[in-house]
């Protein structure tokens, strides 16, 4: 009991000095250690590494789950250590309702097919989103959750003991100059300027060490970049692959719509082309000959004689395979990532499609999974 009534007491005691200390230095009445240009700027980026891993992880989670109260109730799982439920995603939803309609309105009717046919392909829009949020969540969000929760909590510990044996240090240096002061007007003994001076040297040590370990944890930050880095490469990936398979499931839809002649019945106007702002469009629709993707044939019409097709004299293009495609009927061409094909546009044809020439093997191919070279 009275061991550790004397270890409060001593407590209590050194935080009063470091009290005392660290007011007496925000006033400018006592003297402070500083730390060398590389240490505080390894401490500047320490801090700038975690604030902006906050931020970024923050917004990640916002973009993956827009919905603020499901954040929240996938917070308190986490901090639970309980699963968290398995959630509907908006296309899957929307899937449902499509599909409910469909089949009160009429499966058969031009309407309710229609209906059907985006309602699959907003499933599977769904559930590319849930592996996009899954893969997403593993790859990126977690490691920064790790380097918060885990590194940066250790950094931050050793520098407030740093900090601490920092305020003793200062405080031992001041004990040692006023007891220097009074031994200089004979009030003290010289026991007491031995005592302060052994308490600077054992105080000096303490710091010494704590800087070392601080200073250690705190070059660790360049791995943490470097790991940082590689999740970003894999969310950026599994980025790509999101949008490359909605993207490809849209194109999907919108050819199997354009093949129920009565869906836009009592509409004038064409459909819209499929949108894309990416360079391979606007670069086929520059190419001489005429413009460059689409359907060879609008629905209704007989299809293009492919044997019949003939290459312009000028104006055809190499092009490189973007992604895979599987062909969805004799006029168009299978396609394999990566190989290079040869491209041309025939008057007439649909702006979002080009004839394209394997070896003797020819078909229609959709221009936005092309890179058109010069």
């Amino acid at each position: 009991m009275d061991f550790n009534m004397k270890k409060l007491a001593s407590d209590a005691g050194i935080f009063f000095t470091r009290a005392v200390q660290f007011t007496e230095e925000k006033f400018g009445q006592a003297e402070k250690t500083e730390l060398d240009a590389q240490f505080e700027n390894l401490l500047a980026r320490a801090d700038s590494t975690k604030n902006w891993t906050e931020k970024i992880l923050r917004q990640t989670e916002v973009l993956l789950q827009p919905n603020p109260s499901a954040r929240v109730e996938e917070f308190l799982y986490e901090k639970l250590d309980r699963k968290v439920p398995s959630r509907v995603t908006n296309g899957e939803l929307l899937a449902q309702y499509m599909a409910e309609a469909a089949s009160e309105l009429g499966p058969t009717t031009p309407y309710g097919k229609t209906l059907i046919k985006v309602a699959e392909a907003e499933k599977r829009l769904g559930a590319a989103e849930r592996d996009f949020i899954h893969t997403a969540s593993i790859n990126f969000l977690t490691p920064l959750r790790t380097f918060l929760e885990g590194d940066w909590k250790t950094i931050s510990k050793e520098r407030r003991l740093l900090h601490n044996r920092r305020l003793d240090l200062d405080a031992c240096k001041a004990r040692l100059k006023k007891a220097k002061a009074a031994e200089a007007k004979a009030t003290l003994w010289n026991d007491e300027v031995d005592k302060a001076e052994q308490e600077l040297r054992v105080a000096q040590t303490e710091f010494d060490r704590q800087a070392e370990v601080t200073r250690l944890l705190l070059e660790g930050i360049s791995s943490t970049h470097v790991n940082h880095l590689r999740c970003l490469h894999e969310f950026v990936e599994s980025q790509t692959t999101y949008y490359a398979q909605c993207y490809r499931h849209m194109l999907d839809l919108q050819k199997q719509l354009g093949r129920f002649p009565g869906t836009f019945v009592g509409t004038t106007e064409p459909a819209s082309p499929p949108l894309s702002s990416t360079s391979p469009t606007t670069a086929a629709a520059t190419m001489p000959g005429g413009p460059s993707v689409a359907s060879l044939a609008p629905p209704g019409e007989a299809a293009l004689c492919l044997e019949e097709v003939a290459p312009p004299a000028s104006g055809t293009r190499k092009a490189r395979v973007l992604y895979d495609y599987e062909a969805a009927d004799s006029s168009e061409l299978a396609l394999l990532a990566d190989e290079l094909i040869t491209v041309y546009s025939l008057p007439g044809m649909d702006p979002d499609w080009l004839i394209g020439e394997r070896g003797n093997k020819k078909g229609k191919v959709p221009v936005t999974y092309l890179e058109l070279l010069s």
